[in-house]
Parts: structure tokens; C-alpha cells; sequence
């Protein structure tokens, strides 16, 4: 069974409890494939990103073979909500709906969008209509609206972010579709030799003591990163890894750089 979110932002977790770790998130009008159903909780696997975990049942709306088919057919991947919050108003009741960076508009076309028969209106200056060319401009403008996010384990939405839900925002924004934790991330694109070749929009990956990726952020230029550490940061970066201001050492070990 198919179903979506009318909601804002859905928490997605390990297990059918209120009190289990969120994994993930889901975002309004996002899509999943329902799994499992146990009780009052789903379990569900995104389709954006594959990621799998359970949401509360009420949280979800099954959809019918047909309104899967033409919704999923009306869902243009290249208009997205850019700007880390807004709002939409539905035209049926006249209700604000917030939407975080990143949400899916389908049939979106100047400042109108619709989600199962309802039509909504929205800021058309908050959608990027089409992915955004990746430049060191084009980043800089896109991610200083996101500065001092903090920093939230499962969260993809600007009132909480990890590193890799950091990352999977603001790529998708630029055309990229990533996958969702650093562990999966740095599977994707290709290896960047040295700093000294990496381009804004690069990813550089850091891990533990243990030598697993832990943490994931975004080339600025090859002495800048942007990620999420605590919070949306812009940091110093070098061969050796995260050098952190606030804490006077580096912060994170640099492994590899790829590019998308």
C-alpha cells in the first residue's frame, strides 16, 4: 500500500514507540510504501531515499492505485520549497500548512501547487522551479539562510538538521539526489583527489577514532566547509580535517571528498 504525509514533517522511527530514536523524517506530500502495520504505527520505506522506520499510522494517508498514479505523475521533483520555512495556504479551507526546504510540489506552475484535489497557493519567490546551477555564488546564497539550524539526530527540516539531513537539503535543491546518512552518501559520486581540487558543492566526509564515516558537510572552497556540528556552521577546513574555532583543536578527521 501507498501512502503520503499531509503534515509538515513526520518523525520516522527505529521502532513502533513514541519514545523510539528518530531515523528520519518525512516531509509533506512526500511518498512511502507502507511495510508493516502493527497496531496504531506503519512501518514504512521512503521512496525518495529508500530509508525505512515507522510513523504513526495517522500520520500517513493511504492513497489508491489511482490517485498513487496521478499524483506520482504530478509530482515535478524540480519544484521545491528553497528557503528553510514557508507557507502554503489550502484554497479548500483556507488552512496554513508550513513547508520546510526541500518539500515536493506536484503540479506546481506560478505560486499553485495540488495534493490530491486540493490546490494550494504559495509564495512563488520560496520554490525553486528548477534545480539551481552549482556554483560557490549559487551556495553561498542558498545556505546562509540555514546558518544556526541546530543540530537534530534524524532531522531534515529547518527547525532541526543532522549532518547528513544537511546535506541531502541542500544538494537536492542543486539537482542532486543523495541518499540519506553520511554512510550511504559517500557511496555516491566520484573521488576528489585532494582539497586542493575540490569545487564548492563538494562533500568531504570525517569519521571517528574507529575509522567509520560519522559526519558529512559541504565545500565552500577548499579552505571553507558548511555542516552541521551542534548547529549550521561555517568552519575552517584543511588536509587534516575540521579545525574548530570554538574549541580550539580539530573537530572532525577528513577521509575522502567526493563530488556529485
Amino acid at each position: 500500500m501507498v501512502a503520503l504525509s499531509l503534515h509538515s514533517v513526520v518523525p520516522v522511527r527505529t521502532e513502533p514507540s513514541e519514545c523510539a530514536e528518530q531515523s528520519t523524517q518525512m516531509l509533506f506530500g512526500e511518498l512511502c510504501t507502507i511495510l508493516e502495520q502493527k497496531s496504531r504505527w506503519n512501518r514504512i520505506k521512503l521512496m525518495s531515499d529508500g530509508q525505512e522506520g515507522w510513523v504513526d499510522a495517522k500520520m500517513t494517508t493511504p492513497m489508491s492505485d489511482d490517485e498513487y498514479k496521478t499524483y506520482s505523475e504530478a509530482l515535478t521533483s524540480s519544484a521545491k520549497v528553497i528557503f528553510p520555512m514557508t507557507y502554503a495556504v489550502s484554497e479548500n479551507n483556507g488552512q496554513t500548512i508550513p513547508l520546510t526546504a526541500g518539500t515536493q510540489l506536484a503540479q506546481y506552475k506560478e505560486g499553485r501547487f495540488e495534493v490530491l484535489g486540493v490546490g494550494f497557493r504559495i509564495d512563488p519567490s520560496m520554490v525553486c522551479v528548477q534545480p539551481l546551477e552549482m556554483n560557490q555564488e549559487n551556495l553561498l546564497q542558498v545556505v546562509r539562510f540555514f546558518l544556526n539550524v541546530p543540530y537534530l539526530w534524524g532531522g531534515k527540516n529547518a527547525m532541526g538538521m543532522d549532518c547528513s539531513g544537511f546535506t541531502q537539503t541542500i544538494m537536492g535543491l542543486f539537482g542532486k539526489n543523495l541518499l540519506r546518512n553520511a554512510s550511504e552518501q559517500v557511496q555516491q559520486g566520484e573521488m576528489v583527489d585532494s582539497l586542493k581540487e575540490a569545487k564548492a558543492g563538494d562533500l568531504v566526509f570525517f569519521d571517528h577514532e574507529d575509522g567509520k564515516i560519522s559526519h558529512v558537510g559541504i565545500v565552500i572552497d577548499p579552505e571553507r566547509v558548511i555542516h552541521c556540528s551542534g548547529r549550521v556552521k561555517v568552519e575552517k577546513l584543511d588536509e587534516t580535517g575540521i579545525f574548530s574555532a570554538e574549541q580550539g583543536e580539530y573537530s572532525h578527521h577528513l577521509v575522502v571528498i567526493r563530488r556529485y
